[in-house]
């Protein structure tokens, strides 16, 4: 069963949203571009309007100030500055490749960790694999979500991780309106 499922973006797209099912929490990554501060209060307001969590990415004062519910690390952030966030309700996830990434996960306060990639991707050959993915989610007791190469035939392999939820792109923009919380 999924706790929660999380899919990124990088830009505010109100009608690609609005498709995916409620409970789906979004998390905003925009790593090539400025930030565009109306485009980010748009997307704030919107998904608060369709009470859904929202997270943006690497910027804990954009954040802050725009009330997002809580700010992702990538990996590549080894910086432990997350660490004392004294917001009620602020949510500090983040991705790891490794039990390396995930002990500074921990150490930046994450409550939780997105571990990946758990399938073989377009963009990364190499993949933890179900068995390797358990030997790393033993390395911790935060809530682990699978991340990466998720699809309609490997996603069954999740049951064997008992993982808190799933993060992705494709798969979930794809199967987004049919997409619940329940066992799957």
């Amino acid at each position: 069963m999924f706790k929660s499922i999380y899919y990124y973006i990088d830009k505010f797209n109100r009608e690609e949203i609005y498709k995916l099912n409620k409970s789906i929490n979004i998390i905003y990554r925009n790593y090539s571009n400025k930030f565009n501060t109306k485009e980010l209060l748009q997307l704030v307001i919107f998904c608060k309007k369709q009470r859904r969590k929202v997270y943006i990415s690497n910027n804990f004062k954009l954040a802050l100030k725009f009330n997002f519910d809580g700010v992702y690390i990538p990996s590549f952030n080894k910086s432990l500055r997350y660490k004392k966030i004294i917001k009620k309700n602020f949510d500090v996830i983040g991705s790891a490749h490794n039990i390396k990434e995930v002990i500074n996960k921990e150490l930046q306060g994450c409550t939780k960790i997105f571990l990946c990639p758990i399938f073989r991707t377009k963009k990364n050959r190499s993949h933890l694999g179900v068995t390797k993915f358990n030997l790393i989610k033993l390395s911790t007791k935060k809530d682990i979500i699978a991340l990466g190469g998720i699809n309609e035939k490997n996603i069954k392999y999740l049951r064997m991780c008992n993982v808190k939820g799933l993060a992705g792109i494709t798969w979930v923009k794809k199967n987004g309106p049919s997409i619940n919380t329940g066992p799957f």
